[in-house]
């Protein structure tokens, strides 16, 4: 094989590597691939304004939005762009079940396995180098979902799926549990035809939003967004907490109500499989994980970016959630002595949904101490709520030992899961 030079090749030689790539795309670890050109994305610039104006941006994107919309800011001279797909798994296979006394959190799915981060940059690699082989003057420029660009928009113009109306990029072949990557390179290729957007007129995943995140088709309020609430680190309204339910990071409602990804679950790269433990942890136990622990067995995930603040507050809500009596005694303890101010205030809100003597006497006297005023509101709230309340004929009815109330997890009252990051 003589090797080609970016000035020197023909249209013909571009065709060929361009069939080159393709045919070796499996072996590199790569499901799905397309070709696009390097303009401008005008229209999602616009998109991205308006959504920046309407107050929906989560704040984890590029701030600017020339960068995330401009191949050419990225790379000098673009010519095109390679988008790629890797599928990973839908369904955990012998999941443990949650029962009195050991409830369980959930990951979603883009947390299950090795971080994907990782796995879609090992795969560029690859395909750098099957490129520079071919082209070794070829300059390109890789990224995975912390880049600048716009994945999904990369993803679409290349054809290898369309944008879906729960902004997810739907791929014919494997749904949309695919995550995504794109390469921005001097090699003029062919661009590839998008497809057409097959969503149709169905609304399951906007009808199943549990906080309504999905404003519209295609349109997410990422303030909203479970999958976005999930992660950040602060305080979370009370109306919110019940919607989490039981997720410790992320959410995939709207694409398991998808029916184009009925029956799509990818077992091929044995990285992204789930350990079934670590998928859906016993809940307790995560409380007490100093920060080195919590490295030891989330830190290969993409669920630890944010450190173990958010999904040890989430596991509190859970608590609450599931109105978990046998926790009582570590939410008091928590209550008590823990100096993040987030997780006191969830623990106090935990343990008004459990109710009963220990979960106030916990309240009383972490009343007494509290001198944060988020914390201190959550605790004369979670008071009320967990105090014995009158029934008819005057009996007195505590909370703490009534049946939990069924919050469903999908429903008109909607959230939204990871956007194929």
């Amino acid at each position: 094989m003589t090797p080609l030079t970016v000035s020197g090749g023909t249209p013909a030689d571009w065709a060929a590597l361009k069939r080159e790539v393709r045919d070796a795309a499996q072996r590199l670890g790569i499901d799905k691939i397309g070709f696009a050109s390097a303009d401008p994305f005008v229209d999602m610039k616009g998109i991205l304004q308006r959504h920046r104006e309407l107050g929906y941006e989560s704040g984890f994107e590029e701030p600017d939005l020339d960068k995330r919309t401009e191949p050419s800011l990225l790379l000098e001279r673009p010519q095109s762009m390679i988008s790629i797909a890797v599928a990973y798994p839908s369904k955990l296979n012998n999941a443990p079940k949650s029962k009195p006394g050991a409830t369980r959190g959930m990951l979603s799915r883009s947390a299950w396995g090795e971080d994907y981060h990782q796995v879609l940059r090992r795969r560029l690699e690859r395909l750098a180098a099957f490129l520079r082989e071919r082209v070794p003057d070829v300059r390109l420029e890789s990224m995975v979902d912390t880049g600048a660009l716009v994945d999904r928009a990369a993803a679409q113009r290349a054809g290898v799926g369309w944008s879906a109306k729960n902004c997810c990029i739907i791929t014919p072949e494997f749904g949309s549990w695919v995550y995504l990557g794109e390469m921005i390179t001097d090699i003029p290729f062919e661009p590839d035809a998008p497809l057409l957007d097959e969503c149709g007129d169905c609304t399951l995943c906007i009808d199943s939003c549990p906080t309504g995140a999905l404003v519209g088709p295609g349109q997410l309020n990422a303030q909203r967004c479970i999958s976005f609430i999930t992660q950040t680190k602060g305080f979370i309204a009370d109306d919110l907490k019940l919607k989490i339910g039981n997720r410790l990071y992320g959410c995939d409602t709207c694409q398991i109500v998808c029916p184009k990804n009925k029956g799509m679950n990818w077992t091929h790269h044995p990285e992204l499989q789930p350990d079934p433990e670590l998928a859906k942890p016993l809940l307790v136990p995560l409380l007490e994980l100093s920060n080195r622990d919590f490295k030891e067995r989330f830190g290969h995930t993409s669920s630890a970016w944010r450190g173990r603040k958010p999904i040890q507050r989430n596991a509190v809500i859970a608590l609450g959630f599931f109105r978990d009596a046998t926790a009582a005694e570590q939410l008091v303890k928590l209550l008590r002595t823990d100096p993040r101010a987030e997780l006191r205030e969830a623990a106090a809100w935990a343990l008004g949904r459990i109710g009963g003597e220990l979960p106030r006497e916990g309240l009383s006297a972490a009343q007494k101490h509290e001198t944060d005023p988020t914390v201190l509101d959550a605790i004369r709230r979670a008071l009320l709520a967990a105090s014995p309340q009158p029934m008819a004929g005057g009996s007195q009815a505590d909370p703490g030992t009534a049946k939990p109330a069924e919050v469903p997890v999908t429903g008109r009252s909607r959230s939204a899961g990871d956007r194929n990051e």
